[in-house]
Parts: structure tokens; sequence; C-alpha cells
């Protein structure tokens, strides 16, 4: 029997035809582990499956749907949008695009005056790469173990986790892993043959962890010292979620290149990159995009900013978000090991794997993440209410404590 969405109601219609998962199973690659249910609508922290039930997102699709599902304003900007000019390349000037400079700007780290636009985190951290190259001619790159950037070819490279890398080896030279929060090890790393080190504020797909203030701010003093360009990736991070509009503001750094996508534009796919003074001039050929900067990418992004600047989201996730954590480290559990993040960038380490309490807890109407095997990672909505957190806490109590999952 196929399933169907009219007026916003899941209905079933058309018995003998395939269903939306047996279509996807048949014609997709395969490459996701399926979750079991079929999304057909959402709004605000809420998503719905394609039989009419209601789920509390704490996945906000991989953390991109920074203002929830669908939130009015950007609906309405991407809308009118639509109607004026969808589409427009970055040989030519573009009202969306200039205003959204120039309002990116105003929440930028310090130092950072230059962005180009593209269309994810990884062709985001493509280009950083490149231009780290191009600026100190250097090829050697300092990433961290644990860190994730992303599957395209540099990206992936910059990608520590072997099972991710190893298929489609060989790869980028040059690239050297650390373990994160190693002082000594950076050190050592930051040669003079050494162009770029980038690293997360927060480790993502590695476990939710986070870097230390002594281990960033040193990888910035090295950078500087040494003459290679600190890359710091706030794909994930950025946009209010830990609770400043960038992670990095909570450490004190000033990077010379900032990554981002995810929550920029409340899921449009977007991406961008921001250089600082220290980044040579780009001439016109040395990198481009055909879709990235568009009209309707742009409208979806500035929307976002202001709903994120006018409602003061990244102050209420910090103070939100603390309570959060306080909450789940007081889960009475003995599966818990370790409770860790900052704002609404939460990871629950459990003592073994993680999946069967995230399917349980799918079960009762909330839908989290993994990040690694032990794992339970939360990036919901920037938007969830007090309510919306102790049903969380609740679901997740029954669960961590249930003697039976």
């Amino acid at each position: 029997m196929r399933d169907a969405v009219l007026n916003g109601t899941a209905t079933q219609v058309d018995p003998g035809e395939e269903t939306f998962a047996a279509l996807e199973s048949r014609h997709g690659l395969g490459l996701y582990v399926p979750r079991g249910i079929t999304l057909t609508r959402g709004q605000g922290a809420y998503v719905w499956d394609a039989d009419g039930r209601r789920y509390l997102d704490c996945t906000a699709a991989y953390g991109v749907a920074s203002l929830g599902h669908c939130h009015p304003a950007v609906v309405a900007a991407i809308s009118h949008q639509a109607a004026t000019l969808i589409a427009c390349s970055g040989s030519f000037g573009n009202d969306q695009r200039a205003q959204l400079y120039a309002e990116l700007s105003t929440v930028l780290p310090a130092g950072l005056t230059r962005v180009f636009f593209c269309n994810s985190g990884a062709e985001a951290n493509e280009a950083a790469l490149k231009f780290a190259r191009l600026t100190t001619g250097r090829t050697g790159v300092v990433a961290a173990m644990r860190g994730f950037h992303g599957r395209t070819a540099g990206a992936l490279t910059a990608t520590w986790e072997p099972k991710y890398r190893e298929p489609f080896e060989p790869l980028l030279p040059g690239f050297n892993y650390i373990p994160y929060n190693d002082l000594a090890a950076l050190e050592a790393a930051v040669t003079d043959d050494v162009g770029a080190v980038i690293l997360e504020v927060i480790q993502g797909e590695g476990g939710v962890q986070p870097g230390t203030a002594d281990f960033l701010q040193r990888a910035q003093r090295l950078c500087s010292d040494r003459g290679a360009l600190l890359i710091v990736d706030e794909v994930q991070s950025g946009f209010g979620r830990t609770g400043t509009f960038f992670a990095c503001e909570s450490v004190g750094l000033q990077p010379d290149i900032l990554t981002m996508a995810k929550g920029i534009a409340s899921g449009f796919p977007m991406g961008a990159v921001a250089l600082g003074e220290r980044v040579v001039k780009l001439s016109p050929g040395q990198h481009g995009t055909t879709f990235g900067g568009a009209p309707l990418a742009c409208a979806a992004a500035r929307a976002t900013l202001r709903i994120l600047r006018a409602e003061q989201l990244p102050a209420q996730v910090a103070a939100r978000g603390a309570w959060f954590l306080e909450q789940l480290r007081a889960i009475p559990s003995e599966r818990i090991r370790d409770v860790r993040g900052r704002g609404f960038m939460i990871g629950v380490e459990l003592t073994e794997p993680a999946a069967p309490y995230i399917a349980a807890a799918q079960a009762r109407g909330l839908l989290v993440l993994n990040a690694g095997t032990q794992v339970i990672r939360l990036l919901p909505p920037l938007i969830l209410t007090e309510a919306d957190l102790a049903f969380a806490i609740g679901v997740l109590t029954e669960v961590l404590c249930s003697p039976s999952i």
C-alpha cells in the first residue's frame, strides 16, 4: 500500500503499489542506515511520518533546521524570492547576495572580512583547503583524530575516521592527524611545510568532544608564528547552536578561515567560507561555483539571521542548553558514561552501543542521532521550549533506565 500525504494529513491510497520506503530502497544507493519511518511534514520542532505520527525532532535534520521546520519567516522569504529570481551567477551582482554579505559580516568573528558562498559544509572545507594552499604555497595540513570535515576528496582527507577514508585512498598527500587537545602533539606537528591546521571547536561526528581553550588558542598562535593558516570548521557548531553565534567566540579564537553551513539557512542547502586578512586576495577563476550564493539561498539565510538576532536565540540556547545538560547528567542510569557538549550540541556517551536506545527513543516519539557507536547525539532546533526539553529528558530517562532495552 502506497503512503500519501494530502493537505498535511497522512493517508494511504492505491493498494498494491509500493510504499515510499520501498521506492527509496529500489532506486536509492543504500548509503544511509534506514530509520524505519518516512517523514512527510515538519512544523517547528516537530515532524510527522507517513502514518501521521508526531516526533520531537532532536536531530534538526543533522543540525540544519536551526529555526525548526518551515519557520514562517523563512518560508515567506523563500516563497517571495522564488517568484522574483531563483538563480544568478556570481559574475552578476545580486541584491540578496550583497545584503547577506553585509548582514553576515556583523556576526562573524573579528577579522573575517570576505566571504565565499557555496552549497554545503564539505564544499566550504574544500575551498578552505585550496585557499590555504594558495596563500602559503605549502601542502601540509594538520587535522585532528576523530575530526570530521566532509566526504569530498579534500574534506575526506582531513577527516580522520579510517572507515570513511580507506576505501578511496590514495587521497591528498601531506595530511597529519594528531590527538585532539594534545598540546605536545600539536606543537610537534606544525612544521615549516604545514600550510593549514583544520580543527572543530567541538568535534561533532567524533563524539561531541569539546576542544580546550588552551589547545585551540595554541593552534592559533602556532599558525601565526609559523606561517600556517588556522581553519576553524563551524559547519555543525555555528549559528547559535552552542550558545554563541560561533563556537570559537567562547574560547577567544580569531581564525584565518572559518567554514560554515548547516544552520546558515534553516535547512536550505548552503555553505560559506569566511576569510581573514592573512588569506591571499583571490583572482577570477581560481575557485567558483554554479549554485553557490544564489538569490534563493541568500534570502533563506537572511531570514534566518534576522530571526536569530531578533529573538536572541543564541542566548536562549546558552541558558536552556545548560539546564538540558544538567538534567541529562542527573539521569540515574549506569549505562551513561559521560554527558558533554555546549548549548544544543550535546553527546551522551554510553557504556554500550547506542543504537538500541536511539530506536527505543524513536518508538516513544523522540528522534536523536548517534555520534560513533556509543554516543547519543542531540542537535535539536534552537527554538525548543522548556516543555520540549522536559519531554526529551523524560523519554531518555525512560529508555536509559529501562531494564528491558
